[in-house]
């Protein structure tokens, strides 16, 4: 049942605190990085991501969305989708509290589609200087839906699986001078059924004003999956970043 709630229900937060943020405007960034081979194999892969937060006295939001998508010899072998959103609200000088839903699909993953909804503290562990660290922990629901391997034995049906599930990320930027940085996000969804672990790090370098080269790579990791598929996924991007102000 929350499965088809998860988002309205924490979406339904932004109209009760709109009145919070009519003095703040939204700060963000959005990517688009792609790449094409030709010869022996032709392959093209393009993606698209944004981040964008919005804070005021009281409340802040915080939005990201992430798209994949590639081709190989003109056949379809990518294509994944990404939405978040959070909510919270500061408890004291670096504890806030927030609720948050998370949603996946993936075409060619173990699992289909994959949903979170949860809430819990954050602490920010470094606020000065070049380095800033955020640690969150939380719990929640997740449901998800497996993808079965050709032929698998029975032909039984990929089931939808709702479970209660615990949350820690880890958020953390260095800023080695203005033009250069180094990013990593770390994300843990711990439960008896399947652990999922995701870790990003990006290096992203200004180039102009607004605009910026960046190189990441991401981890995604299943401690459970169905027979024939493997456990972990990585993506590699490179791309232009624009930063909005």
């Amino acid at each position: 049942m929350f499965s088809r709630l998860a988002i309205p229900l924490v979406l339904l937060f932004v109209p009760l605190t709109a009145h919070a943020q009519e003095d703040a405007g939204w700060t963000g960034e959005f990517a688009l990085n792609g790449s094409a081979t030709t010869g022996n194999n032709k392959t093209t892969d393009v993606g698209f991501a944004t981040k964008i937060s919005n804070r005021g006295s009281d409340w802040r939001h915080n939005f990201k969305a992430s798209a994949d998508y590639g081709r190989n010899s003109g056949n379809t072998n990518k294509r994944r989708y990404r939405l978040g959103y959070k909510i919270g609200r500061d408890l004291a000088s670096r504890v806030y509290g927030f609720a948050n839903a998370d949603y996946y699909s993936d075409d060619f993953g173990a699992y289909k589609h994959g949903r979170f909804l949860g809430a819990g503290v954050g602490y920010s562990v470094l606020v000065d200087g070049p380095t800033l660290w955020r640690l969150e922990s939380g719990a929640g629901y997740r449901s998800q839906k497996a993808r079965l391997a050709a032929g698998t034995p029975g032909g039984e049906a990929s089931r939808e699986e709702e479970f209660a599930s615990a949350r820690l990320f880890s958020d953390f930027e260095h800023l080695f001078h203005e033009n250069f940085k180094v990013t990593n996000d770390t994300e843990l969804f711990y439960s008896d059924i399947d652990t999922f672990f995701i870790n990003e790090v990006a290096a992203t370098s200004k180039m102009f004003d607004r605009l910026a080269l960046r190189v990441s790579f991401r981890v995604e990791t299943h401690t459970d999956v169905p027979e024939g598929r493997e456990k972990t996924d990585t993506i590699s991007r490179i791309g232009i970043v624009y930063t909005m102000k």
